[in-house]
């Protein structure tokens, strides 16, 4: 009875798991990722030597740290991919606990590396940032709330995971890390207006997320400095925003050939925040294209999946964790243009660092499996069916 209502896909009974995945993976998608952390190895290649210099490492030291934390990044993507709804948000659950109980100790525990923000544990060999692992687990456990809360007699789930993105957002900001904070409420406004919330809601927290910034900018000298920077007409040359601008300049079209850019030299963030820089001073504006055009390929081809999904709490948790994947990208780009406030964000799959890369590689294995084909009806034949 339920297929003659809703329509469904012919299962294929006993079909082994791999082949299962490579058919109804979307393969585009994890074409366009592979491509993408290729890129960031060649521009790794380029970016990341004169700072093993500095700090006595072989020239290619942190460029092997990437292949390896890279390989780690696209074998939890492949697996994670794998799994069935229900187990991603199991596993997201617990992982979100996890995610948010190192985030709380951070006062306690964490480090800033120098860098006048506490958002890291010191391993020894590595670093561990929390808030990279937290938002696609928060993402998921809201997306969860929001979807039960469309049930009959279904829990206050908006409400819940609307205080829950407070309590995550005053967590961030204490470091603090506005643009996570940021993104955090972006990736819950996104779900929350996908889940039907009334527009006066949300220009209503528009109005609030503007009183806030103002709040901060009176009581945070850091965030103060930050927008007093992008809001100054002159960009000091000497700055990470001045070297990264005329980069790009310099770049051109075509860019200045492979090994002669000279920002590498003068960016000690050139192989993480600003590795967009990079890309355009010695590839020039080709390459900033391309990578353009990559994500934009995978933002649009999960959205285009999700708009067939009849099951609210996959149709919410992959445009969330979309949303701040394609997001996260634009802010890092718009940051090196000066498009917008710096935010010490990395251009995800691109950019040197462990949590980010591992952390992306989950994001995007919860995506796709997500928006792998399974067997069932889509939301156009329930459409389809009232209308008849």
């Amino acid at each position: 009875m339920t297929e003659m209502v809703y329509g469904a896909v012919p299962v294929r009974d006993g079909e082994p798991v791999l082949p299962k995945w490579w058919r109804t993976i979307d393969k585009w998608s994890v074409s366009c990722v592979l491509i993408l952390f290729g890129i960031g190895i060649l521009l790794g290649l380029a970016a990341s030597p004169p700072l093993a210099e500095k700090n006595g490492f072989q020239p290619f030291h942190y460029v092997h740290r990437q292949a390896f934390f890279g390989g780690l990044a696209l074998a939890a993507m492949m697996l994670t991919s794998m799994m069935s709804p229900a187990l991603v948000r199991r596993l997201a659950i617990v992982g979100f606990l996890a995610a948010f109980v190192a985030l709380i100790l951070l006062p306690v525990f964490g480090t800033d590396f120098g860098k006048g923000a506490v958002r890291w544990y010191s391993l020894g060999f590595a670093s561990l940032q929390p808030s990279e692992f937290l938002k696609p687990g928060f993402i998921v456990v809201a997306a969860w709330l929001m979807a039960a809360s469309q049930d009959i007699n279904g829990p206050p789930g908006l409400s819940w995971s609307f205080l829950l993105a407070i309590i995550i957002v005053a967590f961030l900001a204490m470091q603090p890390d506005f643009g996570q904070a940021c993104l955090v409420l972006f990736g819950w406004g996104l779900m929350y207006f996908v889940a039907g919330a009334p527009i006066l809601l949300l220009l209503g927290m528009a109005v609030s997320v503007v009183a806030v910034g103002t709040f901060a900018y009176s009581n945070s000298e850091h965030f103060a400095r930050r927008i007093d920077g992008f809001l100054s007409p002159d960009v000091d040359p000497n700055t990470q925003l001045g070297f990264a601008a005329n980069a790009i300049r310099e770049g051109g079209f075509f860019g200045v050939g492979v090994g002669e850019g000279q920002v590498k030299w003068s960016l000690p963030d050139a192989h993480t925040d600003f590795i967009i820089a990079v890309a355009a001073e010695e590839y020039g504006l080709v390459l900033v294209l391309c990578i353009i055009a990559l994500y934009t390929a995978i933002v649009m081809r999960s959205l285009l999946r999700l708009m067939r999904e009849r099951d609210p709490f996959i149709r919410l948790a992959g445009t969330g964790l979309v949303g701040i994947f394609g997001v996260q990208a634009m802010i890092n780009m718009g940051v090196a243009v000066r498009l917008l406030p710096a935010k010490g964000m990395t251009l995800p799959f691109v950019s040197y660092g462990g949590s980010s890369l591992i952390a992306g590689g989950i994001a995007v294995g919860m995506l796709l499996a997500f928006t792998r084909t399974r067997p069932q009806g889509e939301i156009g034949d329930i459409l389809r069916g009232r209308v008849r």
